[in-house]
């Protein structure tokens, strides 16, 4: 807000959603056609979520005109900003709101993706939850289908619930040639110019996890079977575990003799 510290409050309400968009931390919003936000059907059932509604709804919408404390102005504020959220989780799902995003998308606004193998694939905001104040916003890359964090903590604090769980999916329905080729290219771990042994991979991994589930089990408080080894911080196993899961994949039997498989 302190864009506006040195406005009059005629010109705050005057141009909110345009404060709105350009402040910082709010790059991943795209702006809501006045004629969506007026439209009751679109609003339905966010009176019930949204505090001092009706003053948030006249805030975004440019009529405002209570004349009111600067307490009760922070809380009609905190609500437009929340109200503008989810109805821009409706929006851009839109036609109009999918092809704005689909503009920020091809600029490479949400940012791009960290992974090396992605070649910089640009990135889309979603949310892991549909709710409020679950989670934060995550940014999706369809090269790899993995999440990442925002690098900035601005935008690392915006609501995941403002882009939603179908968003990024739905986008890549409507606009299918916008899906990235799979790349086959997978980083290989060498040693002075040779690729390591494979098994030798799947051998760490194997370990890790193992060490990842004594950890858990152990926070837990659950018997796990596995008594305390003096010389590593987690629990080694008592007996060996032979399911049926193990029996078919000979690999997880520890009783194999691994430097010779």
């Amino acid at each position: 807000m302190e864009d506006f510290n040195s406005e009059t409050d005629s010109d705050y309400t005057s141009y909110w959603r345009d404060w709105f968009i350009s402040s910082r931390g709010n790059e991943y919003f795209c702006e809501i056609d006045e004629d969506y936000l007026t439209d009751r059907f679109n609003l339905t059932g966010l009176n019930t979520e949204v505090e001092y509604y009706q003053y948030a709804l006249d805030l975004v919408t440019d009529v405002f005109d209570l004349d009111c404390d600067d307490d009760m102005r922070e809380r009609i504020e905190k609500s437009a900003r929340q109200l503008y959220g989810l109805v821009h989780a409706r929006y851009i799902v839109t036609t109009r709101g999918l092809a704005k995003m689909v503009d920020k998308f091809k600029k490479g606004e949400f940012g791009k993706c960290p992974r090396v193998m992605c070649d910089q694939h640009p990135l889309l905001p979603m949310g892991q939850s549909d709710i409020p104040n679950v989670s934060s916003v995550k940014l999706y890359c369809a090269k790899c289908e993995d999440l990442y964090n925002p690098k900035s903590t601005r935008h690392a604090a915006v609501d995941g619930a403002y882009f939603g769980t179908s968003f990024h999916n739905i986008l890549f329905q409507v606009f299918p040639q916008l899906v990235p080729l799979k790349s086959t290219r997978r980083y290989e771990p060498k040693s002075f110019g040779f690729r390591v042994h494979a098994y030798a991979a799947l051998q760490r991994w194997q370990d890790d996890k193992r060490d990842e589930m004594r950890i858990r089990l152990r926070r837990a408080g659950v018997d796990s079977g596995f008594e305390e080894d003096d010389d590593e911080d987690f629990d080694e196993p008592d007996e060996v575990d032979m399911d049926a899961e193990n029996l078919d994949n000979p690999l997880n039997d520890p009783r194999v003799n691994r430097t010779t498989v």
